[in-house]
């Protein structure tokens, strides 16, 4: 199963409840300036072995603490013939200096003609989608998780990846099926309750929303995501007091996430009554 690190995708879903705009981000923490830390990249935590060697290994090595000298090492080495391994590494060094499209193409062009397995391919077309995302062209995150899924089927982390662009996309439906069927193949992932919950509010079935919100509690009781999209299904129904509970608690949770942004506009469009 392929880890998931999700990067930087602004996705904001907008929704307009009585009066207010209630928010759901499918988004997390992204790279500024020219190095991100170690986790910000699309990287899991023991990357895709396209190849083996020291100069693979340090290059790959280097991403995270000096993605410039990462690259300069990765275009050397590829002058050299470095074949895979280097253009591997150059496309994560270019998503890691702010070059996401760039290094996207790279990794889906690596993923058509190298001889890897498909379990190694589908892992660059993951790492792919995550930089469309980076780059905010979901239609193109949303083609690569595909390709990835045509090589591992049911792929939990892949079928995430991909409803995550279909809510950019709003295609909530197919967002909800992926969903199921990541669940399906691990019924734990929190991550894919709440989402699923929020396509499902989307479709305007806030019965089904609601229960995978509760599942997600019962299995996580300090989901911050889950708080955010119920004090959203609370105030829908018309329980501002209990939207305005849940959206505290979000804030209480993360005060410093885009999450706790999120509540604290709603909480301002809450107490700003309903629209004139």
């Amino acid at each position: 199963m392929i880890p998931r690190h999700v990067l930087l995708a602004p996705a904001l879903v907008l929704a307009a409840v009585g009066g207010a705009v209630a928010w759901y981000a499918l988004t997390a923490a992204g790279i500024e300036g020219e190095a991100a830390p170690m986790g910000l990249l699309p990287l899991p935590p023991v990357p895709p072995r396209i190849t083996t060697g020291l100069e693979y290994d340090r290059c790959l090595g280097m991403l995270a603490s000096d993605p410039r000298g990462s690259a300069t090492l990765a275009r050397a080495w590829l002058e050299r013939g470095g074949g895979d391994g280097a253009i591997h590494c150059l496309a994560l060094s270019r998503i890691a200096l702010g070059e996401p499209a760039p290094g996207a193409e790279q990794l889906e062009e690596l993923a058509s003609s190298s001889a890897a397995p498909p379990v190694t391919l589908a892992m660059l077309l993951y790492q792919a989608a995550q930089a469309w995302l980076m780059d905010g062209d979901a239609p193109r995150a949303h083609a690569a998780a595909s390709a990835a899924l045509a090589l591992t089927p049911e792929d939990a982390n892949l079928l995430i990846e991909r409803a995550i662009a279909g809510g950019v996309m709003q295609r909530f439906a197919e967002v909800v099926d992926d969903l199921s069927l990541a669940l399906r193949v691990d019924g734990r992932r929190t991550d894919a309750m709440v989402l699923r919950g929020a396509a499902l509010r989307h479709l305007g079935r806030d019965i089904e929303a609601a229960a995978d919100i509760e599942a997600t509690l019962a299995l996580e009781p300090d989901n911050v995501e889950a708080f955010l999209e119920r004090g959203i299904l609370r105030q829908r129904r018309g329980d501002s007091e209990g939207a305005r509970a849940d959206w505290e608690r979000a804030i209480t949770l993360a005060p410093d996430s885009a999450t706790a942004d999120l509540a604290r506009q709603n909480l301002a469009l809450l107490e700003a009554g309903p629209q004139r």
